[in-house]
């Protein structure tokens, strides 16, 4: 009896312990909004759409003490449409990221399928956060496959020194007999000292498939940071694109009826200045992109963005936000979204984002 007492009481402490080094949380977030999108040649058209904000999302995400100051760990993150409750990211189950790795006094290491460094830079410095009407994503592209995202993807981030922090992705495009085709790989650097953040990214794409060769990769490079005076947040970037693909349109339907279709930029340039002003339970944000089309099309454009948040608790907002960009030339960018790419010049958000 005494010895049944003693093991089942080693069990349980051993099964303490094993919960102790180990920690799963479950996390999401819904976003769903009332948008109105103008200038399309088809008219306007007004919609209730999820992931305006930020897209909704239902997550995983673990760690687990491997001793000697080494830890696993794993994210799982589905993206779905609360508006219709479809999956996102063309139905995908974990289309948002999945991967798993190790990290320790080295850093860290994971492989799956992650953002691209250049689109974190993006996303922090942009005063929507790759989000909303502002999106960047309408006039600064999104690297990776074409989503922010790189399939097949390792990933190494570094330990942080002297405020430095550095990243490095690479992805072999896995096509049969030629080791560059299809591959991915870029890198960054974050520099953070007090209000100061300081980013420069670069991304490479290699367009070749297994029946079409190009010479041509998208090459897209970004340098830029933020800047908190407390009163206000301001932010700045420069990006450069430069290839096949380095800065693809959002919307390639010809959403405006031009006579002849809009063409995709292979040598841009992108600015991108903003503000944000939080005061109490409110926040401002503005942002001005402009895009400097360096091909003989000369199809320019250029964003401004202006938008108000109130937050309800830490973890529920509501906010209203309105863009318009300005095409030159027969240029065919559009007011998207965090997840969509939008059908006209203009768009207004007015909607609810819930974290949990």
């Amino acid at each position: 009896m005494k010895r049944s007492i003693v093991a089942l009481a080693a069990l349980s402490l051993v099964s303490g312990l094993a919960a102790a080094q180990s920690s799963v949380t479950v996390y999401g977030l819904v976003d769903v909004a009332l948008v109105k999108e103008s200038g399309a040649a088809t008219g306007s058209s007004t919609k209730i759409t999820s992931g305006v904000g930020a897209g909704s999302r239902l997550g995983f995400k673990g760690t687990e003490d491997l001793g000697g100051g080494m830890s696993a760990f794993f994210l799982l993150e589905n993206g779905f449409q609360a508006d219709t409750g479809a999956l996102g990211q063309g139905g995908l189950l974990f289309g948002r990221q999945v991967y798993v790795g190790l990290q320790g006094a080295f850093g860290s290491v994971s492989v799956g399928r992650q953002y691209t460094p250049q689109y974190l830079a993006v996303a922090a410095i942009d005063p929507f956060g790759s989000g909303y009407a502002g999106d960047t994503k309408n006039l600064i592209p999104a690297t990776g496959n074409g989503t922010s995202r790189m399939d097949n993807t390792v990933k190494y981030t570094s330990p942080t020194a002297g405020g430095v922090t550095a990243e490095l992705v690479y992805a072999p495009g896995e096509v049969a007999g030629d080791n560059t085709a299809s591959r991915q790989y870029g890198a960054a650097l974050t520099y953070r000292s007090g209000p100061l953040m300081l980013r420069l990214a670069y991304h490479n794409r290699n367009n070749d498939t297994a029946t079409v060769k190009n010479t041509d990769d998208a090459r897209n490079l970004l340098a830029g940071g933020t800047y908190d005076f407390g009163a206000a947040k301001l932010h700045f970037a420069y990006n450069s694109n430069k290839g096949l693909n380095s800065s693809p349109l959002r919307n390639t339907a010809n959403p405006f009826g031009y006579a002849v279709a809009p063409v995709p930029s292979i040598d841009s340039r992108d600015t991108l200045l903003g503000v944000t002003v939080p005061f109490g339970l409110h926040t401002l944000l503005a942002s001005y992109i402009d895009k400097n089309d360096r091909t003989r099309f000369d199809q320019d454009a250029r964003q401004l963005a202006v938008g108000y948040k109130y937050s309800l608790s830490k973890r529920t907002e509501l906010y209203a936000v309105h863009s318009k960009i300005t095409n030159k030339n027969g240029a065919g960018y559009t007011v998207g979204s965090s997840i969509e790419g939008g059908t006209g010049d203009r768009a207004t958000n007015l909607g609810i984002k819930h974290l949990f």
